[in-house]
């Protein structure tokens, strides 16, 4: 009886919970369905969100426009220079999904002693998320080829130090050669509608094998070349008389060396601004898988640009035709060579000393000459005839021309100067008195000078040469016991 008791009750226990879980189910339901909805729109927000931890190393030598290459994809005019590793970082923004990610930029010092810095960049678990970027200065060519193969060297043997496994380094191997092969150009009736990022066929398209010097070096790493400073081909061209072969021989081995690393190559100018735009794209393509629709650019010398995957052997061989000083198998160090460096002399600009300075200079000259006891001896036959008038309005320079000859004693010219110029300096002040000596009864000797403070001008210089002129004519119009009598007209 209890136990038919108790049957009943379970029964109806259980019929009443059916019929309750019953009515509630519709309300169950849609909060179910309510927290589904949110939960799946948030697992997609999460999914399509811009990945974070994306790198971006720079490598290239000193002064090649590292910094400020990175200053301008992040914008910003005004930066400061470091050394050994820097850290920038340019933003990235997608549109579609309103959601922007910040790219890290690592600038390694040009010195090949800050090398063990990378390990800061690059590391095991970002390997994957990392890109490498070659600079390289087309304002110094000549040492384009030997700086690409020097830091390409210094990315194989740090991705060797880090011992990878080989199933992670195989993966990341595939993953370029695939993009390398899959590349269509954009524009061509094959190119597919552009997809977002990491797209997925299920259908295994038909690859074709690589060429035979095409990613020999295959680092798993996407790599760009970037050749700053194509501003300066033009001064190449002006002041070291560079043709158009040259700068397609340079860009031959240029193309060759991206071809080994699978690389990615730009022209670019920080000066006018030349294809930084399409840098920062392609840089986002590759990382992100922002789609990227710009063909590759051949045409202009200065403004290169060639992706990933475009090149070949056939093609670069299209410059080789323009060649006919250079050859294509030259060595690259024999054609390009570093011009010599050229010294530019500037002119001083020369000012004018003082007069007095001058004079006083000019006076120790003539005083260290040693003295002369004999002169020319004058002939009194081939003298001018006596007593012809002299004007008293002549040039000084005249007069110190006629009378420099005309001087006794048998003095040279310099022993006159000497005279003429210690006659100035050592001149006191006031009017010369009879024989030449000065007023007041000084005598005129190499100790007496002038007043202090007074400066020999040029009135001074004009007086004393017109004294020397009027004792000069004194002396000429008084007889002279040497000159022979004029003989009488016998008429």
């Amino acid at each position: 009886m209890a136990t038919t008791g108790r049957n009943t009750l379970l029964s109806v226990s259980t019929n009443v919970n059916n019929s309750t879980s019953e009515s509630q189910n519709p309300e169950e339901e849609d909060g179910q369905n309510l927290w589904s909805s949110i939960l799946s729109e948030v697992s997609t927000r999460s999914r399509s969100k811009l990945p974070s931890g994306k790198n971006v190393v720079v490598m290239g030598e000193v002064g090649s426009g590292k910094t400020t290459l990175v200053a301008k994809l992040q914008g910003v005019e005004e930066y400061m220079k470091g050394r050994g590793l820097e850290y920038l970082y340019f933003n990235v923004h997608d549109d579609d999904i309103d959601d922007q990610s910040r790219c890290n930029a690592w600038v390694l010092d040009g010195d090949l002693y800050h090398k063990g810095l990378q390990k800061f960049a690059i590391s095991l678990e970002n390997l994957e998320d990392s890109l490498i970027l070659f600079v390289v200065d087309l304002s110094r060519p000549w040492l384009a080829l030997d700086s690409l193969q020097k830091w390409g060297s210094v990315v194989r043997d740090f991705v060797d130090k880090l011992r990878v496994p080989p199933e992670t380094m195989r993966e990341l191997e595939h993953r370029l050669t695939k993009q390398f092969q899959e590349y269509v150009e954009p524009g061509s009736d094959l190119d597919a509608v552009p997809q977002r990022r990491n797209p997925e066929s299920d259908e295994e398209s038909v690859l074709l094998p690589l060429g035979e010097n095409t990613l020999t070096h295959n680092l798993g790493l996407p790599i760009v070349v970037v050749c700053t400073k194509c501003d300066a081909i033009s001064t190449l061209e002006k002041e070291h008389d560079y043709k158009d072969e040259h700068l397609d021989f340079i860009q031959s081995h240029i193309r060759r060396f991206c071809l080994q690393y699978g690389a990615a190559l730009l022209y670019t100018s920080m000066k006018e601004n030349k294809n930084l735009d399409l840098l920062y794209k392609y840089l986002v393509h590759r990382l992100y898988g922002f789609p990227f629709n710009s063909p590759a650019q051949v045409v202009e010398k200065d403004s290169v640009f060639i992706p990933s995957g475009w090149d070949n052997e056939k093609k670069i061989a299209i410059l080789h035709e323009n060649f006919q000083m250079v050859k294509a198998e030259d060595s690259f160090e024999d054609v390009i060579v570093k011009p010599p460096v050229r010294k530019f002399v500037h002119e001083k600009e020369v000012q004018a000393e003082d007069d007095q300075v001058f004079l006083v200079k000019l006076q120790s000259l003539l005083s260290k000459q040693p003295p002369v006891t004999a002169g020319r001896p004058v002939d009194p036959t081939n003298r001018a005839p006596t007593g012809s008038p002299r004007t008293t309005n002549r040039s000084a320079a005249a007069n110190v021309a006629n009378v420099m000859p005309m001087q006794s004693g048998g003095q040279t010219s310099e022993g006159v100067l000497a005279n003429f110029f210690n006659s100035l300096l050592t001149k006191k002040a006031g009017s010369p008195g009879p024989g030449g000596q000065p007023a007041g009864g000084g005598s005129n000797t190499p100790g007496t000078v002038r007043k202090s403070g007074s400066k020999l001008g040029l009135t001074d210089v004009q007086a004393e040469l017109d004294r020397i002129s009027n004792k000069s004519d004194l002396d000429s119009s008084a007889p002279n016991a040497t000159t022979p009598p004029a003989e009488n007209d016998k008429s």
